[in-house]
């Protein structure tokens, strides 16, 4: 697939490290040289200087071949004009651009994206999606991760396991036996820092991240069989007022969740602006690095401290200083990989990645056959993928112990209508069924030749 990315900062970066590592023809246009120099030196990819919402400059990176453009500047306007631009001009098939900006997104103008006006086929708004995840983190503290696929009966939740897990050195086929009416599968874990997909006759581990397939009604069960059962925040603090921390507070001050919210942040006009748009939330101005600010806030009565700025650091030694300060847990955004694999042992009990989110939806829509949601986790060494079984599936009519399955993939649950069936050998994949597949990374073009749809079908 030829893809053009109009923006090389870290989320352009990332859907272009992903897309080129998968073999995809892959042009990144970016108006800062340092940026597209970045590019030329570390990916298998084009960079081309210039404005990515200019006619010559797309012509120039190919717009007239391309299959898709994804415009992610940090500008909603040059995204939309960019996408404005390859449709009218270049006829580029898919275009997807990131908008943050929530007045567009307003569902009274939502037709201002319609094909005869903004032609934008998908609209990506980081900042919601990373905050939705963060509520349903909040909803289950115990898990480390959740997964939520679009209309799916089924979660899957990343957990880590520790000598309290009451299914530790057990045998995963003796778990049926132990817990008869449990539906939940472990499917992979990531151990000592590699993923490793799971087999029934292996053995959770203490420290293990375990990653889990369970009913929506037994996600409470599973996390008490972990030990990681834990009740939503009460009294959160959250270090930014940007448009994640705002929408995060907006959402927990609601009824739903009901809880105490105070926001710290460090640039005044962004905290008086957050002043203004929330309701019940207090807002302080101040810097949460500050020891007073903390105290101020009442960081130790608080059972949960987000750390939601734009910079990495700050969200670490946040974290590390509202824990040894009493606040119940942390949860903090982390960008760069390299950080992710220390902020655990500095302290920070939880950490989102809002580009690995991004980058998950991007997925989606260049994966081959009937891929309804990808889900990138740890770092992209594994994908979850919930795909449609067509007639034409190589799972569709055998029993799965007769199918041809990677060692690597592992099959989680199958969503049957209504119904939530979770598999064994005895089970059969019908036409029609949504099946949840966690892969390692360099095995997802298995999975989707496993889903692929034939030309016989048409």
């Amino acid at each position: 697939m030829r893809v053009i990315i109009s923006g090389a900062g870290q989320v352009g970066y990332g859907i272009a490290e992903r897309l080129s590592r998968e073999g995809n023809e892959v042009t990144v246009i970016d108006s800062n040289p340092a940026l597209v120099q970045r590019v030329r030196d570390t990916l298998d990819a084009r960079g081309v200087h210039g404005h990515g919402s200019h006619p010559d400059v797309l012509a120039t990176a190919g717009a007239k071949d391309a299959d898709m453009l994804i415009a992610v500047t940090q500008v909603d306007e040059v995204n939309m004009t960019a996408c404005q631009v390859a449709h009218s001009i270049f006829n580029v098939p898919t275009r997807v651009a990131r908008i943050r900006a929530q007045s567009y997104l307003a569902t009274e103008w939502s037709n201002l994206f319609a094909r005869d006006h903004l032609p934008i086929d998908v609209i990506i708004s980081p900042e919601i999606e990373v905050g939705d995840l963060i509520l349903e983190r909040l909803t289950y503290p115990g898990a480390s991760e959740i997964v939520s696929f679009e209309g799916s009966q089924v979660i899957v939740l990343v957990i880590e396991v520790n000598e309290e897990c009451a299914v530790v050195d057990t045998p995963l086929k003796q778990l049926t036996d132990l817990f008869p009416n449990l539906k939940a599968n472990v499917m992979g874990v990531l151990r000592d820092g590699e993923m490793h997909i799971m087999s029934s006759a292996e053995e959770l581990k203490a420290g293990d991240h375990a990653v889990v397939a369970v009913t929506r009604d037994q996600v409470e069960r599973v996390l008490s069989l972990f030990g990681r059962q834990e009740s939503s925040p009460k009294r959160v603090i959250i270090a930014g007022a940007g448009n994640i921390g705002r929408y995060v507070a907006s959402q927990l001050e609601k009824p739903g969740f009901g809880a105490t919210v105070r926001l710290i942040e460090n640039n005044r006009d962004v905290a008086q602006l957050a002043a203004e748009r929330v309701k019940r939330s207090v807002v302080v101005f101040g810097d949460a690095l500050s020891e007073d600010i903390m105290r101020e806030v009442d960081i130790s009565h608080a059972d949960m401290f987000l750390a939601l700025t734009n910079d990495d650091e700050t969200n670490i030694l946040s974290s590390v200083l509202a824990s040894e300060l009493g606040a119940g847990a942390n949860f903090a955004l982390v960008n760069q990989p390299q950080f992710q694999r220390f902020a655990r042992r500095l302290g920070v009990d939880s950490f989102i990645n809002p580009r690995s989110v991004t980058v998950s939806r991007i997925l989606r829509l260049v994966r081959r056959g009937r891929i309804r949601g990808v889900y990138s986790l740890f770092d992209g060494a594994a994908e979850l993928i919930e795909a449609e079984a067509l007639e034409t599936s190589t799972l569709v009519g055998k029993p799965l112990r007769k199918a041809e399955i990677d060692a690597n993939v592992r099959i989680g649950a199958v969503i049957r209508g209504d119904k939530v069936v979770m598999p064994s050998g005895d089970v059969r994949i019908e036409a029609g069924d949504f099946v949840i597949v966690l892969a390692r990374s360099d095995r997802v073009k298995t999975v989707e030749q496993m889903f692929r749809v034939s030309l016989d079908f048409f």
